[in-house]
């Protein structure tokens, strides 16, 4: 079979060689999109990373597709239903890095927690002193875990781990887990309401678009911080702004960011009159990176060597498997 791969760079190239030397396989650093696909218009497969726009145009410009495998959990940059009526099978990487995800949350709670990232920033200027640099212990603190699946579930035992109390929001609450682990299930409003640090771990849908809103940021517990290393579509940026502005937050550890991906296409956006509200997104965007008491990260809550071996090792078995008649992984 004809495969491309799309934002892919460097050891991955090799490896995937490897694993598909029995098919013919195209490598591209940039992401699949209505300016790219017309390299792979004859391509059966292809696999993606988050910021390709598996679109129904760009399907429509490759007839001979017939699997797209996203290396990601989330797959909302494809356009399912448009897959599905081109019987187009879809697949993903349902488990690669619960604890790499895991680990990175709590590196953005320390940095906020200890003061980590404003005293490096000191630290650059020559600005030695402690003054205003005081944190706060974790142990006996309450974390929120919105979100209790296999990522929340192993920020829960870290937070275990730290001594902090857990209250969990899931749509789907396990009432053996709870008791395992010794948290507790709350609704959405009271996890909101008593946690001293909340962070989120739910997919981006419909249903969770800015989760986080201009209704429901007032809700906070005044002082407490907020921790986004699942999707930034959860959090509307005016509301994160006017809780940080209100005092409402004192900090937030982010990862992702609504309207992240204009950052990488700002110069671009500059010279497109027909963006002016895109831009107004990135100008939010630069009003919370500028925020000294807002720790930012460039979407690498992923990404851990360990975590890239594991997505690709699964991306081959989807690819493997989708060729021998047998899809696994299929997203529904």
């Amino acid at each position: 079979m004809k495969i491309a791969f799309f934002d892919i760079q460097g050891w991955e190239k090799s490896h995937v060689r490897r694993a598909l030397k029995e098919h013919e396989v195209l490598f591209f650093a940039e992401p699949l999109s209505l300016e790219t696909v017309d390299q792979v218009s004859d391509c059966e497969v292809v696999s993606v990373f988050i910021y390709s726009d598996v679109s129904d145009e760009v399907m429509a410009k490759m007839p001979s597709l017939h699997c797209v495998t996203t290396r990601s959990t989330g797959y909302d940059h494809i356009d399912l239903a448009a897959a599905r009526k081109r019987k187009i099978c879809v697949s993903s990487v349902p488990f690669y890095g619960e604890n790499t995800v895991a680990e990175h949350t709590f590196a953005l709670i320390l940095a906020l927690s200890r003061n980590v990232h404003t005293s490096h920033v000191r630290r650059l200027r020559g600005d030695f002193s402690i003054e205003g640099l005081c944190g706060f212990d974790l142990k006996g603190k309450t974390i929120g875990v919105v979100g209790a699946g296999h990522i929340g579930l192993n920020v829960i035992k870290i937070a275990r781990g730290f001594g902090m109390n857990v209250l969990a929001f899931d749509l789907h609450p396990d009432a053996f887990l709870a008791e395992v682990l010794d948290f507790s299930y709350a609704s959405f409003d009271d996890v909101l309401e008593q946690s001293d640090i909340i962070t989120l771990h739910v997919p981006y849908n419909k249903h969770t678009h800015h989760l986080i809103s201009e209704e429901n940021y007032v809700k906070f517990k005044r002082g407490s911080i907020l921790i986004n290393t699942a999707r930034g579509e959860l959090v509307d940026n005016d509301a994160l702004i006017s809780a940080l502005d209100e005092g409402i937050l004192s900090g937030a550890g982010l990862d992702v960011l609504d309207g992240e991906d204009l950052i990488r296409e700002e110069r671009q956006l500059l010279h497109d009159p027909q963006k002016i509200e895109q831009l107004g997104e990135l100008i939010k965007d630069h009003i919370l990176l500028s925020k000294d008491n807002v720790v930012f990260t460039p979407h690498i809550g992923f990404y851990s060597q360990e975590a890239l071996e594991r997505i690709l090792d699964t991306t081959i078995e989807n690819v493997c498997a989708f060729c021998d008649g047998k899809p696994k992984n299929i997203v529904e």
